[in-house]
């Protein structure tokens, strides 16, 4: 038996909508019905109806209900009583690798002004976008630090999970000087604009399709049509693909916070001026609204909400990664 399953219960009696459930628990319905499933089989009796709409839970069901609740509360409980000591009082956080390394530092530097210094702890970038969220769905950090754009949504209940805005970057198209193509090298700086690119596949240094980044460029080259691409590797982590990326391997769109010194210092150029081929992005803090929470989450987040609505964004100098004030 799995604590997930207890959870996926729950938000079913909540919601009475295996579809609804589903999406609030950020797995396919498919999935989430194979579980409710697994937890019946091992439990020995049915907890849903199936033949009424909306889903109805059955006697067992509601006998279960509280007992389900009640185990939930407990186990987490119990695991941070039974957390090591140096591991005790940390501000948990799942994050997307770049910020880890271009955002976060200097954002906690400025959030603890306002409060007292507590320590933090990271969980390894999960690459997959449900991967990621469902580490705060399931309770296994405080915050989710991640990028965002308007045409990839995130799939969390409003009412359940809340967000601030507090910070802004790009995704721009990057590539070393000299680009390797068809066994020779090509000028890359505005590649992007020039006619020709239609008639040719670039290298390409892509994300996948399951990553945030992946699923936005998606998006971005819909737009573009035609944009040929051959794709030479994937990664979920921007600083990997950077480190390719400066070898002439291929274009790849980067955020412009991981690679101000290689613009600056002419090892990476800009593969388009058209700012059509960049997307803007909002840096969001991700919370549970309903767990219960230690005193040094809510400090964070409340001098969270004071910064975000205090500073104003400063004319961001190129590459830089700046806290925004929406």
């Amino acid at each position: 038996m799995e604590i997930k399953w207890l959870e996926d219960f729950v938000t079913l009696a909540e919601t009475s909508s295996f579809s609804r459930a589903a999406e609030i628990r950020n797995v396919t319905q498919s999935a989430f019905s194979r579980r409710i499933k697994q937890l019946e089989t091992w439990l020995g009796a049915p907890l849903i109806s199936r033949a009424t709409m909306p889903a109805e839970l059955t006697s067992a069901g509601r006998n279960f209900l509280p007992m389900a609740q009640d185990a939930i509360r407990m186990f987490y409980s119990v695991r941070e009583s039974l957390r090591p000591p140096a591991e005790q009082g940390l501000v948990r956080f799942a994050a997307l690798h770049t910020l880890t390394i271009t955002f976060f530092p200097v954002w906690l530097r400025e959030v603890q002004r306002n409060t007292r210094t507590f320590g933090t702890s990271f969980m390894a970038d999960r690459g997959g976008i449900e991967a990621n969220l469902a580490a705060l769905t399931d309770g296994e950090t405080d915050f989710f630090l991640t990028y965002a754009h308007r045409e990839v949504p995130f799939h969390l209940d409003r009412d359940k999970f809340s967000h601030l805005a507090i910070g802004s970057d790009r995704l721009i198209p990057v590539a070393a000087p000299e680009l390797r193509f068809d066994k020779s090298t090509v000028p890359a700086a505005g590649i992007l604009d020039s006619p020709e690119t239609a008639k040719r596949a670039l290298p390409y240094l892509g994300y996948g399709y399951s990553s945030f980044f992946g699923v936005a460029l998606g998006k971005l080259f819909s737009k573009h049509s035609p944009f040929r691409r051959q794709t030479v590797h994937e990664s979920t982590i921007s600083a990997g693909l950077k480190e390719l990326a400066l070898t002439g391997a291929g274009i790849c769109w980067l955020p412009e916070s991981l690679v101000e010194n290689e613009i600056s210092n002419g090892a990476l150029v800009i593969c388009s001026n058209d700012s059509t081929w960049t997307l803007d992005l909002e840096i969001r803090l991700y919370r549970s609204s309903e767990k219960t929470r230690s005193t040094m989450v809510e400090a964070l987040w409340q001098s969270s909400k004071a910064l975000a609505q205090t500073l104003k964004p400063a004319a961001p100098a190129a590459g830089t990664a700046t806290f925004s004030s929406s």
